[in-house]
């Protein structure tokens, strides 16, 4: 017999079947031809052919067909059973296992860059998709030597190109490169929507692009940077900068000059504010991004202005001075 197409598996019975099935159970047998559309009377064992007439088949009762067929199911329930248990008795140990490799990062959200060409070809592929905003943090700007001044056009030709698409760009720099030629030029070439500030201190380096990647060092030489996609880091980040921003003072476009406060400039009240919590005068340089010698200069003066013969009553007098308790940013005004 050969059997046709069924609209369902081998171990469901259909309406058509059932009919029949019961059918063969009051009538005694079926043709061959009547158990044509329902194959899965056969299949199922619910209908069987008669050994001298092959023809004809016969029902078998409804309660050794049931019987059977769930011993079947009660098999296979069992063999997957015992499948579960071996699944379980494999993977128990492994879920013990602990380790910093047990959870990788999302290999998309987070890629380390090594080398300088490299590293600036990626930041100059995410510029050059940007539509909305740069946010850069600048600690220092060095470019030295002919290989440096290459690196200088290639970043003010890819600043340039994104502004002129209509995007922003902001960047906080420290104090110490407000006058800075090379951070003057890059303003009086820049044609567009660019702003600057300037902190006593900032954080590293950072470079944000329309919120969707940003590039931070990976190692102290500037050889490995991180290109992170990563959505929380990058809410981070700008959270973080606009944070700055509104705590920095103008640079660009217009200049806003810091007041002294009785005869004590703003670099050095940032100074006092370091030596009260008594920092060394290299931790102090380089935290505000000057050299030893004129940290020294600057301290030097501020022991002058407040009348201190030594570095203890120094930071006593600054205390009492409160110069440190006052606004940073009252009584600003545009630098001429």
């Amino acid at each position: 017999m050969t059997t046709p197409a069924h609209p369902h598996g081998p171990e469901e019975l259909c309406g058509p079947g059932l009919e029949l099935y019961a059918r063969a159970l009051r009538e005694g047998h079926v043709s061959d031809a009547d158990a044509g559309p329902a194959p899965c009377l056969v299949d199922l064992g619910l209908l069987h052919p008669v050994v001298d007439d092959l023809a004809r088949l016969e029902p078998v009762p409804p309660a050794l067909a049931l019987h059977r067929l769930l011993r079947a199911s009660g098999t296979r329930i069992a063999e997957e059973r015992r499948r579960e248990e071996q699944l379980a008795s494999l993977f128990e140990p492994l879920m013990r296992v602990t380790g910093s490799r047990t959870l990788p990062p999302d290999p998309a959200s987070l890629r380390v860059l090594s080398g300088t060409e490299r590293i600036n070809a990626a930041i100059t592929e995410a510029m050059a998709e940007a539509t909305s905003e740069v946010l850069c943090i600048q600690p220092n700007v060095h470019y030295n030597g002919p290989r440096g001044e290459t690196a200088q056009g290639v970043a003010m030709a890819r600043d340039q190109a994104l502004l002129d698409r209509g995007c922003r760009i902001r960047t906080l720099y420290q104090h110490t490169q407000r006058h800075q030629p090379l951070v003057l030029a890059r303003y009086e070439q820049l044609r567009g929507d660019a702003e600057a500030r300037t902190l006593d201190e900032v954080t590293d380096r950072l470079i944000a692009i329309d919120g969707t990647v940003a590039f931070i060092p990976a190692g102290e030489d500037g050889r490995l940077a991180l290109e992170v996609r990563h959505p929380a880091l990058l809410a981070y980040f700008t959270t973080t900068f606009d944070r700055l921003w509104r705590l920095a003072t103008p640079m660009y476009p217009q200049a806003v000059r810091r007041p002294s406060l009785d005869g004590v400039t703003p670099r050095q009240q940032a100074i006092a504010a370091l030596l009260v919590e008594g920092h060394t005068d290299a931790v102090i340089a380089d935290r505000l991004g000057m050299n030893v010698r004129t940290a020294r200069v600057h301290i030097a003066k501020l022991a002058a202005t407040l009348g201190s013969e030594s570095r203890a009553q120094l930071g006593y007098l600054i205390g009492r001075s409160g110069i440190l308790d006052r606004e940073q940013g009252r009584g600003r005004e545009p630098e001429r």
